[in-house]
């Protein structure tokens, strides 16, 4: 059957403004920056705000998988709920995990994981008789976004020692970069210590935030969503959970003390069958008088697009765009609602 959505993506194009914060810090502890056009800029890393929405999306009903290093925890665990002895159960979790990972980080579903202890019930839980092949077999029958592993359709996984559970993410993120020159300041504090003597500071400190306007940009690509779970699955509810996810995440670094609870000020958003296309922003737009880089950064926004729309003729493929931010009768709902309708749309033309 031929995929409906192949080639098909949304693109997110989001202009976000925070006051004084530190979203994402370095080794340093510093807000992490990046030179863009010759001039420093404020950072967030792509994995940094990917997984504040992969962590919002149990708010909107999406059930997680698990990412882990305790993977033979997790096998022994399974084995044991399914009759096996404590030391059984802890050896054959350990054959398991030595069979699929080596020393890394396992992005697995709750389904999968009793897939695998189903399996070597299936073998009388003697992990002498567990095959590798067989393993990977077992996962490509069990892995169901739908059910329990839709944050590992949306942001893939690769298993290097079990290639067949690879899986290609769906979604992808740009790092999100101020649209505009930004140095990093310094807070210098102090702490009082409540039962001194003397008066005069306990402690003394400092750290570093910036204040910026971000552009984030973020592809789903509905063809590889669909390629995942399966292709009779119905897109319109991943797509809401997604999108849903995309608008609450806030990076949470210094979230006490550094309070960043800024949503979303502008978005363009784009149904397009063919390349995708990014704003680099490599001219930082310029504040215009007491009105801030918001306004500037969302008319360099549309101008840009705009015109490599217009330069690139058909090879970017868009099928419709809208604007979100600017017209109060445009809600989130309204924008999930239209996302929605061309994923029915996609489809229904294709079976046509």
């Amino acid at each position: 059957m031929t995929n409906a959505y192949q080639n098909t993506r949304i693109e997110f194009h989001i202009l976000q403004s925070f006051p004084v914060t530190c979203l994402n810090r370095d080794d340093v502890g510093a807000p992490k920056t990046a030179v863009v056009g010759g001039v420093p800029r404020a950072r967030v890393s792509s994995q940094c705000w990917k997984r504040q929405v992969r962590m919002a999306m149990p708010t909107v009903g999406v059930q997680l998988g698990i990412r882990t290093k305790q993977a033979a925890r997790l096998f022994a665990q399974a084995c044991q709920d399914l009759g096996a002895e404590p030391s059984l159960a802890e050896t054959c979790g350990k054959k398991l995990a030595d069979l699929i990972v080596d020393d890394t980080l396992l992005f697995i579903s709750k389904t999968e994981v009793r897939a695998f202890a189903e399996y070597a019930r299936e073998k009388e839980f003697d992990s002498s008789t567990f095959k590798e092949r067989e393993l990977s077999r077992v996962s490509r029958r069990a892995i169901n976004p739908a059910v329990d592993a839709l944050d590992i359709a949306l942001f893939g996984r690769m298993v290097a020692k079990a290639a067949d559970m690879n899986i290609e993410a769906a979604a992808s993120f740009a790092h999100a970069i101020s649209t505009h020159r930004v140095s990093n300041e310094v807070e210098f504090f102090t702490a009082l210590d409540d039962l001194a003597d003397e008066p005069g500071s306990a402690h003394m400190g400092s750290l570093e935030f910036n204040s910026a306007t971000y552009y984030r940009y973020i592809s789903l690509d509905l063809g590889q969503l669909s390629q995942t779970l399966g292709e009779e699955a119905d897109l319109k509810t991943p797509v809401e959970a997604f999108v849903k996810a995309l608008f609450v995440a806030v990076p949470h670094a210094r979230q006490a003390t550094q309070s960043g609870a800024s949503p979303w000020e502008f978005a363009r958003v784009l149904v397009r069958n063919g390349q995708r296309l990014q704003v680099p922003f490599e001219t930082p737009v310029q504040a215009r008088g007491n009105n801030g880089y918001l306004q500037a950064s969302v008319d360099a926004l549309k101008g840009y697009i705009d015109k490599k729309e217009v330069l690139s003729g058909s090879l970017f493929g868009k099928i419709d765009a809208r604007d979100w931010g600017e017209d109060e009768h445009f809600n989130m709902d309204d924008l999930i609602g239209w996302l929605q309708n061309h994923v029915d749309d996609i489809r229904e033309n294709a079976h046509a």
